[in-house]
C-alpha cells in the first residue's frame, strides 16, 4: 500500500532554493533516511512532508488511512503539561480511550472510590469490546522501556534527554502508519538508540528519518536520499551500500569527463576555424559540442578541516582528588538520606594524549563531571587541580549564542581578526571561514539564518581557535552532517592533547575514544580500556551471566523449599530415564543458544552491509527455541 506520494516538491531557502523538482513515494513498511550536508534542507523538507511548514512548489500526499506522526529536532512542548498530557495529545480515538485507563488504574492505586472503580469497570469493558489490550500493552511497554514511569511530571522541570524521550514516546505510541524522525537519537544515551534500533527495525511501520548516526543508518535503513545540488537521489540498500555505490559514481563521473574532454580538445579546434554552419550535419556537430562544453561537470564536494595551531601540554595535565557530588531529590532538604549521589569519591590523574569517552545512561551526570572539571560547578568534596599549561576547549551539547542578529563573520572577529593555523600561515577571519566550509554570503548572513548542525560548526570552529590543549566535548556529534563528523573524526585522531568525550554515536565513539569512563547507577566511576562497542558487548555478556545466575539461585531456593515442605504421601511425579537425559542436555543447549543471540546481536550493531531482513528472521527464531528451552527445563526441573 503506498503510504507517501511527493511530486515536484520544492522550498526555497535563504537566498536560493534549498531543493526543487523533488519526487518520490514510499510504501506500507519502507524505512528510508535523507541525508546530506548541513544546511542542504534535510530538516525542512521533514518539516514539509509533515505540513509543518508550506512547500513553495509540488505536493505531498499521506495516504488518508495511515496516519502520520512527527518527531521535530527540537520537540515543541508547554512546560505546564505533565508527560501524560503531552504523550497523548493525540486525535485517535484508541489512545485516548488507553489515556484514560492508565489514569483511572493510578487514581484506584490512590484514590480509590466507587466512582472511580466504576469508571474502571466501564473503560475495560470498552478496551475489552475495542480489542485495546494488546495495543495497550504495546503502549505500557514503550514507556516502561524509556525509563517513563512518573506520568504526572511537568514537562518544563524535565532534562533534555527526558524531554526527547517523552517526545519520541509521543510518535511511536500513537496509532499512525508512518513516522517522520527528524535526529531521533539526538540527547538519548546508547541503551536507548539500541533499543530504538531494533524497534525501528521491526516495526511493519513506514519510517523516513535524518540521522547521522552511522550504525543506525546501516540497521535500520533500506533506502537513503541524499540531498545534494537542490535535487534527491535514491540510493537503494543501507548506508554501507550507498558509500560503495558513491565511490563507483564518482569514479564513472571523473572516467566520463576525462573522456569528454580528450574528445572536446579535437572539437574546439575545429570550432576555433570558424567552420560553416550552414549544412545540417555541421550545425548539428556544434550543437553538439556546444552541450558537451555546458554540461554540468563532475565536481568533488569541497572539503575543509579544523586544522589550527597547536599548544604544548605540561607535566601535570589534570588532577581529580576524591571529588563528589549529589543533588536532591527534585527538593532542597538538609537532610543527607535525601540527596542522591552523581560522582561518588572520584580520583584520576589525567597524562597527555589520552583520549577517554565518558559512558552512563541519561540522568548518570556526565555532564555534571564535565562542568566539574571545567569549575562551571563545584564538587560537594574534593579538589579539581588543573595543570599551568593546560587550556581547556569546552564544547557543551548546547552552545548559546548572545546577539543572532549578528552575522557569521563578525561572530568570528569578535574573538579575534587574525587566526595563525598549525603550518604557521596567519589567515583573516573570512577567510579562516572559507577553510571551514563558511564561504561567499553565509559569512555576511545572521546567525540565526543558520541551520542547527551549521551554527554549532561555526561555535566549535570559534572554540578551536584559542589553540585548546585539552579538548572536553559534549555531544559534539548532535547536528552534525556525516560529512562534517568524518571531517571532525580526522581531526581528533590527529590531534595531540588530551580528549574527553561524551557522545551517544556509537561509531563516533569506537573510533575517536580508546578507553572509556562508566558512570554507574550508584554515582561511582569505573574505568573500561577498549572502544564502546566493545564495552557494550561486555555489558550485554554480563547480563546473560546474571540471568544465568538469578535461575539458578531460584532453581536452589526451589530446592530448598520444597526440603523444608511436610511430607505428603502422594508420591512425587519423577523423570523418566529420557526426560533426565533431556534434562541433563538442556543447559548445554541453553547457554548455545545464548551465544548464538549474542553473535546475531553483534552482527546486527555492526554496522556492517549484511542482510539485516535475513538476520533478524533467525533472531527471532533463536530467541523462540530460546524461550521454549527455558520453558522445558523449568517443567523438568520441577520432577525429581
Amino acid at each position: 500500500m503506498n503510504i507517501l506520494s511527493i511530486n515536484n516538491l520544492a522550498k526555497i531557502g535563504r537566498e536560493e532554493p534549498l531543493f526543487t523538482g523533488v519526487t518520490f513515494g514510499m510504501d506500507d513498511g519502507d524505512k528510508a533516511a535523507l541525508i546530506g550536508r548541513n544546511g542542504t534542507g534535510k530538516s525542512t523538507m521533514l518539516n514539509t512532508i509533515a505540513g509543518v511548514l508550506a512547500a513553495d512548489e509540488g505536493t505531498v500526499v499521506i495516504n488518508k488511512e495511515a496516519g502520520v506522526s512527527f518527531l521535530p529536532q527540537n520537540p515543541v512542548f508547554d512546560p505546564q503539561d505533565t508527560i501524560r498530557d503531552h504523550i497523548f495529545k493525540s486525535k485517535s480515538p484508541k489512545l485516548n480511550i488507553i489515556s484514560d485507563f492508565m489514569s483511572v488504574c493510578h487514581e484506584l492505586g490512590s484514590n480509590y472510590s466507587d466512582s472511580v472503580q466504576k469508571r474502571y469497570d466501564e473503560l475495560n469493558i470498552l478496551m475489552e469490546k475495542q480489542d485495546l489490550w494488546n495495543y495497550e500493552s504495546q503502549v505500557s511497554s514503550i514507556l516502561s522501556t524509556l525509563g517513563i514511569t512518573d506520568m504526572s511530571r511537568k514537562m518544563g522541570t524535565l532534562s533534555g534527554g527526558m524531554i526527547k524521550k517523552v517526545a519520541l514516546a509521543q510518535v511511536l505510541v500513537e496509532d499512525t502508519k508512518l513516522l517522520l524522525l527528524d535526529e531521533p537519537t539526538n540527547h538519548l544515551d546508547i541503551t536507548t538508540i539500541s533499543w530504538l534500533q531494533n524497534y525501528l527495525h521491526d516495526t511493519p511501520r513506514t519510517v523516513l528519518m535524518v540521522t547521522h548516526d552511522r550504525y543506525f543508518l546501516d540497521a535500520v535503513c533500506t533506502n537513503i536520499y541524499e540531498i545534494d545540488h537542490k535535487k534527491v537521489k535514491l540510493y537503494q540498500g543501507n548506508y554501507s551500500t550507498y558509500l560503495e555505490k558513491k565511490e563507483i559514481e564518482a569514479e564513472i563521473q571523473q572516467n566520463t569527463d576525462r573522456r569528454i574532454e580528450s574528445v572536446l580538445r579535437f572539437e574546439r579546434d575545429w570550432l576555433m576555424r570558424g567552420p560553416c554552419a550552414r549544412g545540417t550535419k555541421a550545425k548539428a556537430r556544434i550543437q553538439r559540442d556546444m552541450q558537451l562544453i555546458n554540461r554540468e561537470k563532475f565536481t568533488e564536494a569541497k572539503g575543509f578541516t579544523f586544522e589550527v595551531k597547536g599548544r604544548r601540554l605540561g607535566g601535570k595535565v589534570l588532577e581529580l582528588e576524591h571529588i563528589s557530588k549529589s543533588y536532591a531529590k527534585g527538593y532542597v532538604s538538609s537532610n543527607e538520606k535525601d540527596f542522591v549521589p552523581v560522582i561518588k569519591d572520584f580520583s584520576y590523574t589525567f597524562t597527555k594524549g589520552q583520549r577517554i569517552g565518558v559512558f552512563g545512561d541519561n540522568g548518570s551526570g556526565k555532564s555534571t563531571f564535565l562542568n566539574i572539571i571545567t569549575d562551571k560547578i563545584k564538587p560537594d568534596t574534593g579538589t579539581v587541580t588543573v595543570g599551568v599549561n593546560t587550556v581547556f576547549g569546552y564544547y557543551n551539547q548546547n552552545p548559546e549564542f548572545k546577539d543572532l542578529n549578528m552575522t557569521v563573520l563578525d561572530y568570528l572577529k569578535e574573538a579575534a581578526e587574525y587566526i595563525t593555523r598549525n603550518d604557521g600561515k596567519t589567515l583573516s577571519a573570512g577567510l579562516f571561514l572559507n577553510e571551514f566550509g563558511f564561504e561567499g554570503k553565509i559569512q555576511h548572513s545572521p546567525l540565526s539564518s543558520l541551520s542547527g548542525g551549521e551554527r554549532k560548526r561555526l561555535f566549535l570552529v570559534r572554540l578551536l581557535m584559542s589553540n585548546p590543549n585539552f579538548l572536553i566535548l559534549d555531544e559534539p556529534t548532535n547536528d552534525f552532517d556525516i560529512f562534517t563528523m568524518n571531517i571532525m573524526e580526522d581531526f581528533l585522531l590527529q590531534y595531540e592533547g588530551c580528549l574527553l568525550i561524551v557522545s551517544h554515536d556509537r561509531y563516533f565513539m569506537d573510533k575517536v575514544a580508546d578507553s572509556l569512563f562508566i558512570l554507574e547507577e550508584d554515582g561511582s566511576i569505573s574505568g573500561f580500556v577498549g572502544k564502546c562497542s566493545e564495552y557494550i558487548e561486555y555489558r550485554e555478556e554480563k547480563k546473560r551471566e546474571e540471568l544465568l545466575a538469578q535461575r539458578e539461585v531460584k532453581k536452589e531456593e526451589k530446592k530448598a523449599e520444597e526440603a523444608s515442605a511436610p511430607k505428603v504421601d502422594a508420591p512425587k511425579k519423577k523423570r523418566t530415564f529420557k526426560e533426565q537425559k533431556e534434562f541433563e542436555g538442556l543447559e548445554s543447549e541453553i547457554l548455545e543458544l545464548e551465544e548464538k543471540k549474542s553473535a546475531l546481536e553483534a552482527k546486527m550493531s555492526s554496522g556492517q552491509n549484511v542482510d539485516y531482513e535475513s538476520l533478524s528472521r533467525e533472531y527471532a527464531k533463536e530467541s523462540a527455541e530460546l524461550e521454549a528451552k527455558y520453558a522445558r527445563w523449568e517443567e523438568l526441573a520441577s520432577l525429581e
